[in-house]
Order: structure tokens, then C-alpha cells, then sequence
């Protein structure tokens, strides 16, 4: 699955390209992304209190890590410098062995003298396809 930056004068509407963001995450990336944003909870590091307490089957991502892998998709598709907006919507959790991927299909395309704004609809699924991050994009596409 490989991605190539739309540009302003190829990009169209309906163009739809996907990547595998994280494959087979592991607890110790999830470990290490608490540690680099300095989020502890123990529903993401502790398997006790989120199997035993929480009622989880085991400890699961944060969903901002979701967001950032995801994001690495967005920034494939529009190149450096050009986002203008990304938002998303955290639709289920992600455990230690699930793999996700990533895509973005062109729902609006508006050319301008200076720059061609792209908006996308992003989705990111896990390996069953059960959608676990949705959202959109934004980008203005220098000529």
C-alpha cells in the first residue's frame, strides 16, 4: 500500500488511498506512548485494574495514539506543511495484537488562484474492519 501525495493539479474528487498505520501494536508501544505524553492511566498500563477493576478484556491504546498513527496517513496524502485542519472521533478502542489501517477518500476539492483546499473523509480500522478512529482533514495544496 503505497501512498504519493496528491498535488493541486491531480488531486480529484474520490480519490482514496489507505495505509497500515500500526501493525500488531504491542503493550510496549502503548507503555511508551503514556510515557511520552505523560498519560498514565491505568486503563492503558495496568492490566489488573483494567481486566480485574474496569471490566476490560486488557489494558487498551489511548485514543490520541490512534489519532497520531492515523494522522501519519494525513500527512502521506497531503505533504509536509499543508494541513489546515484534522479532527477526529475515537469510535472504539485498540488493543495490544490489532493492526490498523488507515484511509482517506477526497470529498471536496476547490481550486483557487493561489491554492487547491482539499477536504478528506478519514477512517481507520482494525482488523476485524470495525472502524476505530473517523474524521476528517483539510489541506491547501500549493500550485
Amino acid at each position: 500500500m503505497a501512498v504519493k501525495a496528491w498535488t493541486a493539479e491531480t488531486v480529484v474528487k474520490g480519490a482514496s488511498q489507505k495505509k497500515v498505520v500500526i501493525e500488531n501494536l504491542t503493550r510496549t508501544q502503548i507503555v511508551m506512548y503514556a510515557g511520552a505524553s505523560g498519560d498514565f492511566n491505568p486503563l492503558h498500563t495496568d492490566e489488573i485494574f483494567a481486566s480485574k477493576i474496569a471490566g476490560y478484556d486488557t489494558v487498551f491504546a489511548h485514543g490520541m495514539l490512534s489519532m497520531g498513527a492515523t494522522g501519519t496517513l494525513v500527512t502521506d496524502v497531503f505533504g509536509n506543511g499543508t494541513l489546515t485542519g484534522y479532527g477526529v472521533r475515537f469510535r472504539s478502542q485498540v488493543f495490544p495484537g490489532d493492526t490498523l489501517t488507515a484511509t482517506a477518500t477526497v470529498t471536496d476539492v476547490a481550486r483557487h488562484h493561489d491554492s487547491t483546499v482539499v477536504t478528506a473523509d478519514i477512517e481507520t480500522v482494525n482488523q476485524k474492519g470495525e472502524v476505530v478512529v473517523s474524521g476528517t482533514a483539510t489541506a491547501a495544496l500549493p500550485h
